[in-house]
This record gives C-alpha cells, structure tokens and sequence, in this order.
C-alpha cells in the first residue's frame, strides 16, 4: 500500500485519501456568459500528462482537510506536497 504525506498529519495509507481532480483550474470570471461547450470545458476536460502533475486531495479519513500534491502519473509517486504555516492554512494559499 502506498504511503500519502498529509500536510497537516503526515504519512498515511492511500486508503485515508480520495483524489479531487487538477489543481488551479481557475473558476470562470464570468460563468453567466458561458455557453454550454465552454461549461463542458470547464467541467469535464482536464489535463491528462505523463509525469508531474498538480492535484487536489482530501485527507477524508483523517483531518478531511484538502491539499494541493505533485504527483508523478507514470509512477504514482508523490513528488511534493506543501507544508502548513503557522496558522495551519497551506503556504502560499
């Protein structure tokens, strides 16, 4: 089973964890002005690379607190996921 390093936690099973999808998909400025193609674009078409890939996480069976993670999709390694600061909000948020 592979390990997931929640920020707030530390090292859990993968079992604690469900994947939210990309991470900084920007929210659309104006959402009345969408047309139905564009909110499909929004909704359901993400990135899909080989390699480093920035995603969402939830720690549901823990903290349920969300997280921002770099992952390798090619090995499903977790190359980076940011630490709190002080005030338990992630750096850079």
């Amino acid at each position: 089973m592979q390990l997931i390093a929640c920020p707030w936690c530390g090292a859990r099973e993968e079992a604690e964890f469900h994947y939210g999808g990309q991470a900084h998909v920007p929210y659309p400025a104006a959402p009345a002005d969408l047309d139905d193609e564009q909110w499909a674009q929004y909704v359901f078409f993400r990135d899909n690379p080989k390699g480093p890939f920035a995603e969402r996480w939830i720690h549901a069976a823990g903290c349920r607190r969300w997280f921002n993670a770099l992952r390798d999709t090619a090995t499903h390694r977790f190359l980076a996921a940011p630490r709190p600061d002080a005030d338990g909000q992630e750096a850079g948020s």
